[in-house]
């Protein structure tokens, strides 16, 4: 059995089309491609704009040309996540789904049902030709996952529809109308290597298996970030061992939590031993710190060749310091809906080599005057240490309104469905609506979409039964428009 075996069979199948062909953020022109020939097969008016997103346009059913247009939106773009013993090059080989009860999920790999499902649902209403509805948009955004630049790139007056259904949520059963603003934070040091020391020798650690995941919708789960972790360690083993850092490497997309990092450093030939037995206290250590919302940790440590250069100790020891004084994780949590997260961080990538450091951080809230607070904390606290600090890509959020038309029809469609009331939510992660809305001011917006676990990891999956039950409430809201 296979997910074209899955029903509803449309949006299953265009799933699978969209798996088969390369799409992780900024590698988009094939899966560009395939969205206008679908587009063109189907007689839909497809247009690419200046930023990558596409539109596709179906006309109103004969006699409903009077009703209010609907948009409905979705991103292309995926979390390109692998396991470390996976063989995947995300820019060539097309995700595997498969069935594991009452998932799909991938190899090994990051699934893209984030937002691939969303859009696939929107290519099945284009081409149900039993629908009744008004004029129909589907617009995919390009390059979501890396910092919204197709919802920033989208030109007022791009969109005819008045009602926007956004189809990136994560959860079935709940509606969402709010959601944080979000800012990269982008720090340097740029310098000259230093030479190795005599007598020393070369060690790689590494440190892998843990669960990462999106740093929007799990930051608040307790999960352990590999940065965080893996300078713990080098803080101990400069200040005890005279360790000296000559490359390090941690996480790989600024909105998931770092799941895997590895540092290169050097050592007195005499310490060996002793460093080696310090990694094997620290696996112990994050085992039981994280026993309860982590897998199991490993943490290990191989001889290496000898690099030919290293960071210069002070710069060594700065970046060392600010990362391990950097905040990370939840900030605070909003006072009026104490089990949603109003503003958190995510530490998301740290690399470094004998004449380079990149820090790369996001930072998240609803509230722009908390976000400027936790942006001023990142700045100090690098700045303070030499670094060149920079920030880029921030947006507000997406203030609810509870008095949304859209809202209202899509609670009656709901209920018409279910026979009870959704749940109203406000969602830590960032969301095109604050944007798209920014842009085109007269826009009714409300998100929803199947249930997915763990998106932006390789435990990515996505439910069965909520994709149907997504799909039919989706056809629902667009009949009754």
């Amino acid at each position: 059995m296979t997910i074209l075996d899955l029903k509803p069979a449309e949006v299953w199948k265009n799933f699978a089309r969209i798996c088969s062909v390369p799409h992780p953020s900024h590698h988009l022109e094939a899966i560009t491609k395939m969205f206008v020939d679908f587009g063109h097969e189907n007689n839909l008016e497809t247009i690419v704009d200046e930023a990558g997103n596409i539109i596709m346009r179906k006309p109103a059913t004969p006699g409903m040309e009077g009703r209010p247009g609907i948009v409905m939106q979705g991103h292309m773009d995926m979390v390109p996540q692998k396991n470390n013993d996976t063989a995947h090059d995300f820019e060539k080989d097309p995700i595997q789904p498969w069935i594991d009860g009452e998932w799909v999920r991938a190899k090994g790999t990051t699934l893209g049902a984030d937002n691939g499902m969303g859009v696939a649902a929107g290519m099945a209403i284009l081409t149900d030709t039993e629908l009744k509805h008004g004029p129909l948009e589907l617009f995919i955004t390009a390059n979501e996952e890396t910092g919204m630049y197709g919802a920033f790139g989208m030109k007022e007056g791009e969109l005819n529809g008045k009602i926007l259904l956004n189809l990136d949520s994560e959860t079935f059963g709940e509606l969402y109308v709010g959601c944080a603003g979000g800012v990269d934070a982008n720090i340097s040091w740029q310098y000259k290597g230093a030479p190795v020391e005599e007598g020393d020798i070369a060690l790689k650690v590494t440190l892998k298996g843990l669960k990462g995941g999106h740093s929007g919708m799990e930051i608040n789960e307790g999960r352990a970030n590999a940065n965080k972790l893996l300078f713990r360690f080098l803080k101990e083993a400069v200040a005890q061992y005279e360790a000296r850092l000559a490359a390090v490497e941690g996480g790989n997309m600024r909105n998931a939590i770092p799941r895997e990092g590895w540092a290169i450093i050097t050592v007195p030939v005499d310490d060996e031993e002793e460093i080696k037995g310090l990694v094997a206290e620290y696996q112990d250590m994050f085992n039981e710190e994280y026993n309860v919302t982590e897998n199991k940790i490993e943490f290990f440590c191989e001889n290496v060749e000898m690099p030919e250069m290293l960071i210069p100790e002070e710069i060594q020891d700065d970046m060392i310091n600010s990362v391990s004084a950097c905040p990370n994780g939840v900030f605070r949590m909003i006072p009026a809906i104490p089990d949603t997260v109003e503003t958190s961080m995510n530490l998301s990538i740290v690399k470094a080599d004998a004449e380079n450091i990149s820090v790369q951080c996001l930072l998240r809230s609803s509230v722009d005057t908390k976000k400027d607070e936790l942006a001023s904390m990142v700045e100090s606290t690098f700045k303070l240490a030499g670094a060149k600090v920079e920030f880029s890509g921030s947006y507000s959020g997406w203030n609810p309104n509870l008095g949304s038309k859209i809202l209202a029809t899509m609670k009656n469609a709901y209920k018409k469905q279910y026979g009870k009331e959704p749940a109203i939510k406000v969602i830590h992660a960032g969301l095109e609506c604050g944007i798209l809305g920014a842009t085109q001011t007269d826009l009714d917006m409300v998100s929803f979409g199947p249930t997915i676990m763990s998106p932006h990891s390789p435990d990515e999956r996505v439910n069965i039964k909520s994709v149907e039950q997504f799909y039919n409430l989706l056809r629902e809201a667009v009949a009754t428009i």
